[in-house]
Parts: C-alpha cells; sequence; structure tokens
C-alpha cells in the first residue's frame, strides 16, 4: 500500500483538498522556499486534518531551537530533514525522515550512514550540498545491491514525480511512499484536480 505525502501546501483549502482526496502524509515547508509558511500559518491550515493523516514539517539544516518550537507550534508528526543536523536534536515522540542524494553513485553508502526513520530519495539541489527541492527527477536505475538495502528501510521517492511517471516509480523502487509538490501545481499554486488524480494513480498501481 503505497502511501502518499504531498509536500509544500499553503492554504486550508488545498489542505482539506488533499485530506478529501485521501492523502496520507501532507508537508509544510518550513525552509527557504517560495513555498515556505510559519509554523502559526500550519497550525490554522491544519487544525481540521484528522489523525489519520500525518502532518510533516520540512527543514533545511535546523537548529535544535526551531525544531522543538515548530513541532510544538503546529503541532507535527513527523519532520523531514535536508542537509545537516543532529540527531540527538529530534525528539523521540516524533518520527524522522532523513533526505538523501537518490542518484545511484555512493547511494548504497548513503542508504547505510543514514539515521532517519524514513529515507527521502531526492534529486541534487544544484549546487546546494542537500538533495530536494528543484523538481526534478534523478537516475531511477537501481542495481540489485541497492535494491536489497532500500528494501530493509521504509523510503519515500520524490523528484519530478506527477501522474504521468509515479506508477513508473513505484514498480522501479517499490517505495513505501511517494512525495510530490511541483508535480501537483499550475502556474505555481496547488491545484486540487491534479492532487486528486496523482493520488487515484497511485492507487489504482496499489491494486496492480
Amino acid at each position: 500500500m503505497t502511501k502518499v505525502k504531498i509536500c509544500g501546501l499553503t492554504d486550508e483549502r488545498t489542505v482539506d483538498g488533499a485530506v478529501a482526496a485521501g492523502v496520507d502524509y501532507i508537508g509544510f515547508v518550513f525552509a527557504e522556499s517560495r513555498r515556505r509558511i510559519t509554523a502559526e500559518h500550519a497550525a490554522t491550515i491544519s487544525k481540521h486534518v484528522p489523525k489519520t493523516v500525518k502532518k510533516v514539517g520540512v527543514f533545511v539544516s535546523p537548529s535544535k531551537k526551531v525544531l522543538l518550537e515548530t513541532i510544538d507550534t503546529v503541532p507535527l508528526d513527523l519532520i523531514q530533514v535536508h542537509g545537516t543536523f543532529q540527531r540527538t536534536d529530534i525528539p523521540g515522540y516524533c518520527s524522522l525522515i532523513q533526505a538523501i542524494n537518490g542518484a545511484q553513485t555512493g547511494l548504497v553508502s548513503r542508504i547505510k550512514k543514514s539515521c532517519g526513520d524514513y529515507l527521502l530519495l531526492d534529486a541534487p539541489a544544484g549546487n546546494q550540498p542537500y538533495a530536494g527541492g528543484n523538481g526534478k527527477t534523478f537516475d531511477w536505475s537501481v542495481t540489485t545491491e541497492q535494491q536489497h538495502q532500500l528494501s530493509r528501510r521504509k523510503f519515500f521517492v520524490a523528484g519530478g514525480l506527477d501522474e504521468t511517471n509515479v506508477a513508473r516509480a513505484i514498480r522501479i523502487f517499490k517505495p513505501y511512499g511517494v512525495d510530490v509538490s511541483s508535480g501537483v501545481e499550475t502556474d505555481g499554486k496547488k491545484d486540487i484536480k491534479k492532487i486528486q488524480r496523482f493520488i487515484q494513480r497511485v492507487k489504482e498501481e496499489k491494486n496492480v
């Protein structure tokens, strides 16, 4: 049962629409981004989200102070970290999604070194020393050893996903979940119809 995470939500209408469409995880960006929102705003627009839908905060190299304040304000169920961090800064009651470069070279080593409760395979972020945020796919070639290492972890696949390619990503990686942001947007804004079609496509693939 592949899970769906819709990331970069910024308004209550879209949050409610994603929940109605069957989303499993909703993501709020607290790092520098055109989708960045405050913890207070995230708390307001997610106030009607049922407990069955998990709230994820997305951070880049966050401080412990920022993490704790944001987790408590929203509140968050999971945090997704890109870049550097201290595992001891993550409170035990909040699960960690660690974003890593999904590109083939060095992937096994990155998987083994990760201390996340979940991994998120994403594309390199240009010249930034972390993965994610550019809406592009990475090389989906997966070796037997890489697949073996991934099969031992819960992981999401992200980076350039949309309704036209998500089924292929699921078939290749067999992930715990898929993560989309720009792939369900029109003119830079979340599009509820695209969210609905994306989730439906994943659900159809669950039955293959």
